[in-house]
């Protein structure tokens, strides 16, 4: 039986001194910590940190659509339809037909929404959507470029790019 090339010839080297396992450690402190904000939201207010975020923009865009919903959170617009129906029938935001086109809604939030958002702890976004926004332009294209390089590794599929991590 052939052994995988990476049990055959372990590394001498110690975890701490290997720079897969610092960038590893790295990326678990990142999971961690929107991991346990979100673990607070939900803990604190009942409901996910996506709804909550959804929420929170429909709170500052007042009669904004699904599909400028789900552009604002950068999420599809199957996921952001999912989400407000969620918030609708938690009797949180409501869902109106004003326009010309009686096909299309303008969603607002409704009182019990608000005190959603009063008592949920931000950035309603997250903490890693709000930390990349603080980070430079310079920067985030060289994190970027990199985990274009890391993704190509993984093989991993495009598609759960529009999944909110609040949502895994």
């Amino acid at each position: 039986m052939l052994l995988p090339k990476e049990i055959q010839n372990p590394t001498t080297a110690s975890p701490e001194s290997e720079p897969a396992f610092r960038v590893l450690r790295k990326f678990r402190r990142v999971f961690n910590t929107v991991r346990t904000h979100f673990q607070q939201v939900e803990k604190k207010v009942g409901v996910g940190g996506a709804q909550v975020w959804a929420l929170g923009v429909i709170y500052k865009q007042p009669g904004i659509g699904i599909n400028a919903l789900a552009s604002a959170m950068d999420v599809h617009q199957t996921t952001a339809s999912n989400l407000v129906k969620l918030l609708i029938k938690t009797n949180m935001v409501q869902a109106q037909k004003n326009g010309k086109d009686k096909r299309t809604v303008q969603l607002f939030v409704l009182p019990d929404g608000q005190r959603v958002l009063l008592a949920a702890p931000g950035p309603f976004s997250g903490v890693l959507p709000h930390a990349l926004n603080r980070l430079d332009l310079a920067t985030l294209e060289r994190l970027e470029a990199d985990l274009n390089t890391l993704l190509q590794l993984l093989d991993s599929d495009k598609a759960s790019e529009k999944i909110p991590l609040a949502q895994m």
